[in-house]
């Protein structure tokens, strides 16, 4: 068990300490009003805006990386330039390129930039724009800029093996994840390589595109970095992947009642609060008190939703079970980002093993 080191005034524990698979790093706080998470949140976005003209995490209107085009071709940086190998934030840029069809010759891979030589990888993914515009509630036949800087901030941890990274390549090799709300299935292509096995769900009928996408850049064996190679120096190319650690399958919140014995979840995005009862339900019934971490990672646009989610989290944790805690300084730019963590009762309610 953790050895935390508590606060005299909050008795809350100081970071950095582990919630399962995450390490919370120095900064993070325990969440206990709405209100003034909020305030906190909204008032550092407000600074953000005014400091912010360029880069990959500048408000954008609805958060979207380009809902115009069939195929995007995403470079994520998996290192800094040796300036900055002390930042521990999103520093590095993310390219999209705009394809019309995708080609043999333009699958995921790993690759150094000759400007700065930075390791970088590449996605491609697939767009349903259409159903985006005709299929009412639809938001995640496209990629969200929230996908990509979480997915950056992540590989590039694992990749340098940076101490008391948010996630170990170590712990991760142990898990099983499940991902609510995937989309297009971006952070089941590029983390699945690191984990026991990656469950990645979302409505019925984007399962389709998320298959699409996972066998197209994982299925037919292409070049990433894994975590024996990430830290050391190898003249061969990264090992080749395969999608089989993978499942991709559809899970409706509303319905949601099979038990789980998965470690952590990556709900990734909500919009409407309609759906936050059902998705905060879900949540807490795939949640195995004292083993499951629950990771949401949010961009910030309507405030009144954010803080509704925040409330019906916090009346969920009214029992002293839940633990939320506001996680900075991993991605920069209009996110909120939290761990959720339940503990673990004596008697019936242990964890399964």
């Amino acid at each position: 068990m953790d050895q935390l080191q508590l606060d005299d005034d909050s008795e809350l524990p100081i970071a950095p300490f582990t919630r399962g698979v995450v390490c919370l790093p120095p900064g993070s706080t325990r969440v206990v009003d709405a209100d003034e998470e909020v305030f906190l949140l909204y008032t550092n976005l407000a600074g953000h805006h005014k400091t912010d003209t360029a880069g990959t995490t500048k408000f954008r209107g609805l958060g979207h990386i380009d809902s115009h085009e069939d195929i995007l071709t995403i470079s994520l940086a998996l290192g800094t330039p040796a300036h900055d190998l002390g930042s521990l934030g999103h520093v590095g840029k993310v390219h999209v390129k705009h394809k019309g069809r995708a080609s043999s010759s333009q699958k995921r891979k790993a690759r150094k930039s000759r400007a700065e030589d930075v390791p970088t990888l590449e996605v491609e993914i697939f767009q349903d724009k259409t159903a985006l515009r005709s299929r009412k509630g639809d938001t995640g036949s496209v990629l969200w800029h929230a996908s990509v800087d979480f997915a950056e901030a992540v590989l590039r941890q694992v990749h340098q093996k940076v101490p008391d990274g948010f996630l170990s390549p170590e712990t991760l090799s142990e898990v099983h994840v499940v991902e609510l709300g995937a989309g297009t299935g971006l952070l089941s292509i590029v983390l699945s390589p690191f984990v026991r096995h990656y469950t990645v769900t979302d409505i019925p009928e984007l399962v389709p595109l998320i298959r699409k996408n996972v066998g197209h850049n994982l299925a037919t064996g292409v070049s990433a970095t894994s975590p024996q190679k990430a830290a050391g120096k190898h003249s061969s190319p990264p090992p080749l992947l395969t999608s089989s650690n993978v499942t991709a399958i559809a899970l409706d919140w509303c319905s949601s009642s099979t038990a789980s014995t998965t470690r952590p979840c990556y709900p990734l995005c909500f919009y409407h609060p309609s759906l936050l009862p059902a998705l905060l339900t879900t949540i807490d019934h795939l949640t195995v008190p004292g083993r499951t971490a629950v990771i949401v990672v949010v961009e910030l646009r309507a405030e009144d939703v954010i803080r509704e989610f925040l409330q019906r989290w916090l009346d969920k944790a009214e029992d002293g079970r839940w633990e939320i805690w506001s996680v900075g300084g991993l991605i920069e730019g209009p996110y909120a980002l939290w761990v959720g963590w339940k503990d673990a009762l004596s008697g019936n309610d242990q964890p399964e093993r």
